[in-house]
């Protein structure tokens, strides 16, 4: 990896743009067309700085240098309306080492965690948004397993009932089959269906941690009284 931080840019049609950094899966963030996406990723990079620490790469993640946009990519209809990138970076449509696999799943792993944590503390009921919007957590909690469930872990051959997500231990276990089913697809050089790996990966990571930095956004614990 060079020392820059690649950036994928994905423009929607209408509303939103997406930054994507790639090489750290996650670290996606999306700003209104004509607004400062740059800066809205280089705000978050403290709070991924965490996930990447907890991954065993905090040191590799600190001597990352500034943003080089690399690519820029016409988005889909959720580009605009999520907010989300539905489009691989080119670079993710290059085969992998075993090293760069082992080190995406490891930063995957590191985005469950720390979903998991900010789950588990904060308060159970969240502060609104501006119009008074916003799922409470259990919500966020099934939905955002449930996502993966139903929708990702397929892509590697890793089906599981969709209750797994209400079972701890059974969640646990339905993970590390996700995390061998992407070690058996890289192995035999294959893809994620329509997707390539590497954009899988990238793709549960942020949506992980998108909802996880909800979470703590929203979180009412410290709030006062």
């Amino acid at each position: 990896m060079a020392d820059s931080v690649r950036v994928m840019l994905e423009q929607g049609k209408k509303k939103r743009v997406v930054a994507c950094a790639f090489d750290w899966p996650g670290w996606d963030r999306s700003a209104k067309i004509g607004q400062d996406v740059l800066g809205v990723l280089a705000a978050y990079r403290p709070r991924y700085a965490k996930v990447a620490e907890l991954a065993g790469f905090g040191a590799q993640f600190a001597a990352a240098g500034e943003f080089e946009v690399v690519e820029r990519l016409d988005g889909i209809g959720m580009t605009d309306f999520y907010g989300l990138s539905g489009r691989a970076a080119a670079p993710e449509n290059d085969p992998m080492t075993d090293t760069e696999c082992e080190r995406k799943i490891a930063l995957l792993r590191a985005s469950w965690s720390t979903f998991d944590d900010f789950a588990a503390r904060v308060s159970a009921e969240l502060r609104k948004g501006p119009r008074g919007g916003g799922w409470e957590k259990d919500r966020i909690i099934r939905h955002v397993n449930g996502a993966e469930i139903d929708e990702f872990a397929p892509k590697v051959g890793v089906q599981v009932p969709l209750e797994t997500r209400d079972d701890p231990a059974a969640l646990r276990a339905y993970r590390d089959a996700f995390v061998g089913g992407i070690r058996e697809h890289h192995l035999r050089g294959e893809s994620a269906r329509t997707w390539p790996l590497q954009f899988l990966i990238r793709r549960c990571a942020w949506h992980m941690l998108d909802h996880a930095w909800e979470l703590e956004d929203r979180d009412l614990t410290y709030a006062p009284a």
